[in-house]
């Protein structure tokens, strides 16, 4: 009944470069697989790692500062004041302000310390290498007695000739005349004045005096030459 046999559709054979390429497939798949296992672990030992905490301190705070002390604010010398006149005038009159000190009179007379007050203390300390008109000082420059004068030029006074010399100079603080500083505002001859310009290096003076100490103080002084008969 089945003597007839059909054959049904035929398996192809595989090539031997089939199998090859098969085994190379196989291969490199095993491969990625054992470099992805490798690359798993390492990432997951890294993952593991212990992971130290540290402390960190907080700054301190710095030390409060230690105050500086406290300057005590010395009072005013006895002196002036000075008016100054207003840059910008007001058109219009301000409030009369009637809490506010009155202007005392006495402190403008121009005598004493500039920036000073009449009801100020006696003695404040002078500015330090400051000079000094007379009547900004309490002791004015006096001349020493016995102290050098000028010369009378022989031929002015075998010629009768009288004069004067009115010449201003810095005293400083050794009673020694600022020969650099003096100025002859006046002079009758020139031989007058010569003889004061050669006589003042020689001469002594007590020095001016503000707050007990001693100051420069500017000098206007005359000089007379006189025949006497």
């Amino acid at each position: 009944m089945f003597n007839n046999l059909l054959e049904s559709k035929a398996k192809k054979q595989k090539s031997p470069g089939g199998y090859v390429v098969s085994a190379v497939i196989h291969v490199v798949l095993i491969f990625l697989a054992i470099q992805a296992t490798l690359n798993a672990g390492q990432k997951k030992e890294k993952l593991e790692q212990k992971v130290d905490f540290v402390e960190v301190k907080k700054d301190e705070p710095p030390p409060p500062k230690e105050k500086p002390p406290e300057v005590q604010v010395a009072p005013p010398p006895k002196g002036f004041q000075t008016l100054t006149a207003p840059v910008n005038i007001p058109d219009v009159l301000p409030d009369i302000d009637l809490t506010k000190k009155v202007t005392n009179e006495a402190d403008f007379t121009g005598k004493g310390l500039a920036g000073g007050r009449d009801k100020g203390v006696v003695g404040a300390a002078p500015v330090e290498n400051q000079t000094y008109f007379e009547y900004q000082v309490e002791k004015p420059v006096m001349a020493v007695p016995g102290s050098p004068t000028p010369r009378y030029p022989d031929i002015l006074k075998s010629a009768g000739v009288e004069g004067e010399v009115v010449v201003a100079f810095v005293v400083d603080t050794t009673g020694r005349a600022d020969i650099n500083s003096l100025k002859i505002l006046k002079s009758t001859h020139e031989l007058f004045a010569a003889a004061v310009r050669t006589a003042l290096p020689s001469m002594r003076f007590l020095p001016a005096e503000v707050g007990g100490k001693k100051v420069k103080q500017l000098v206007q002084q005359p000089f007379a030459f006189n025949i006497v008969k």
